[in-house]
């Protein structure tokens, strides 16, 4: 039986991720890997988030990434490495989480006691987190606890964020959605990343985003217009509850009182960086 209310991880997860995200988006995330001879965006993000894994080829990305058309990454993979090691991939990405966080977040919120409450309470809920058939969550656990806080706490908010990633990959599997099929119903429900920004991210060409389409209207998930049917809304929320099962472990660890006060502290700290414009404004939505 639970102890927590429902989806009480799943909020938690949702004010702490984005935290994590947002240094893909950060000017200082090109600027620390410029600094190491790339200059290509999508090189960029391959490294910084495939480094955990070691220099790891174009195919055991695309299955850990899931939703990249696997040509983009065999672009760049596994030929980056030949201009950045993953070690110092790796230190890019953290030194680029470091002034991210004090860009957007400010020295007094770093050196608060809530950061450091919530550093603690992330790492302890993440001590219960499970390495088997979650292969970037492994990799990440592998990797060393920053000694400053607010890093401490981005790396918890990381091993989170992809341990709930990996058995979500697990739950898309089951339901049958390939990788575009997952990113066009995800958009549907309004809370998912813009057309526009999985277009010139992902890899994918229109006619592969229309192609999808009409595979998800042959299965009734989408109606014509392109909305979800009341069968692919509750495929969408069959999907978030299976991913919550998976992901239960480092909430139940932590308990209902410290999941509460996590996501409390989680949601203060990602209000402050939206509103010092850690995201684009066209990020999500339908359009």
């Amino acid at each position: 039986m639970s102890t927590l209310e429902p989806r009480a991880g799943r909020r938690c997860h949702n004010a702490l991720n984005p935290l994590h995200s947002c240094v893909y988006f950060s000017p200082d995330l090109g600027k620390e890997f410029g600094e190491l001879g790339l200059d290509d965006s999508s090189r960029v993000y391959f490294a910084a988030r495939g480094a955990a894994l070691g220099a790891a080829g174009a195919g055991t990305v695309t299955s850990t990434f899931y939703n990249f058309n696997h040509d983009l990454v065999a672009r760049h993979l596994p030929a980056v490495w030949s201009d950045v090691t993953p070690a110092a991939a790796l230190d890019a990405r953290l030194r680029a989480a470091d002034s991210t966080l004090r860009r957007v977040l400010g020295e007094e919120t770093l050196a608060s006691p809530e950061m450091a409450e919530a550093a603690e309470l992330a790492l302890r809920a993440a001590e219960a987190c499970t390495r088997h058939a979650r292969p970037l969550y492994a990799a990440h656990a592998d990797l060393p606890v920053p000694e400053q806080t607010h890093l401490a706490y981005w790396h918890a908010a990381t091993l989170l964020r992809e341990h709930r990633g990996d058995g979500h990959l697990a739950a898309l599997l089951s339901a049958g959605l390939d990788p575009l099929e997952a990113l066009v119903s995800h958009t549907a429900t309004g809370k998912g990343m813009a057309p526009r920004w999985i277009l010139a991210t992902r890899g994918w060409r229109r006619a592969d985003w229309d192609a999808a389409v009409e595979r998800l209207r042959g299965r009734g998930l989408l109606d014509a217009e392109g909305e979800l049917t009341d069968a692919g809304t509750a495929l969408r929320a069959d999907l978030e509850e299976a991913t919550d099962r998976m992901d239960a472990a480092p909430y139940e660890h932590l308990g209902a009182d410290g999941v509460a006060r996590l996501t409390e502290l989680g949601r203060g700290f990602l209000f402050t960086a939206a509103s010092a414009g850690a995201f684009p404004d066209d990020l999500l939505g339908k359009g």
